[in-house]
């Protein structure tokens, strides 16, 4: 299936449409992050890997990777007033796999994503940041359609992870958050043991939160 940029962008939209009913009134005047605090935000996550995950069977495949939205959180410590290190959960994504257009099953993963984030405090209660690390996807359940007469197995993987959020404080302690994160995720796929080739599956994530800071 094709996922297209503008696709992306409404999806952004929508988890930041909650924020934007906040009233200006409820918006802590000063909510800023200070070194020793602990940042804990809960909410849904979008999986949306790229368009084109490559091709199998020496070229002559294509297959595709399917969205998925799960329950996620994350916690951050504040090492420094603006420097924080942030740990990246959830509950397993699940994601429907196609080789040219035919279902051939599906996988799921856990993605724990480990993030430096620099926090812009600016004297009010809207905190954006951004942030990169590493991320460790971790496959299992592949579960195989009637169509491969072999079981798929799929690598775990390591690559990079960068993102961008923001923070709109409710009080001192209660704020909500939209982010956006891109993390390389590429795996090797096997079937009945023997190798088809590598899944790029290199996805955008789209985050929507309620965080408590202590």
């Amino acid at each position: 299936m094709q996922r297209s940029t503008t696709l992306r962008a409404l999806t952004l939209a929508g988890l930041l449409a909650p924020a934007a009913l906040i009233p200006a009134h409820a918006i802590a005047a000063n909510a800023d992050v200070s070194a020793g605090d602990w940042l804990l935000r809960g909410g849904l996550t979008h999986i949306a890997p790229k368009s084109d995950n490559g091709d199998l069977m020496n070229g002559t495949h294509s297959v595709d990777v399917g969205s998925s939205t799960r329950p996620s959180g994350n916690i951050t410590y504040m090492m420094t007033d603006n420097l924080g290190l942030e740990l990246l959960v959830a509950i397993p994504f699940k994601h429907d796999l196609s080789l040219s257009g035919a279902d051939i099953g599906s996988t799921r993963h856990l993605p724990p994503t480990l993030s430096l984030q620099y926090h812009f405090n600016t004297g009010t209660g809207v905190r954006p940041y951004v942030g990169a690390g590493i991320n460790y996807t971790y496959f299992f359940d592949e579960d195989t359609s009637d169509v491969l007469d072999a079981d798929i197995d799929l690598d775990d993987s390591w690559g990079a992870a960068v993102q961008a959020g923001i923070d709109f404080a409710v009080d001192e302690n209660w704020f909500v958050n939209a982010e956006v994160r891109w993390i390389d995720i590429d795996t090797d796929v096997s079937l009945g043991g023997d190798h088809l080739g590598t899944v790029n599956i290199d996805p955008w994530t789209f985050g929507m939160n309620v965080g408590y800071r202590f």
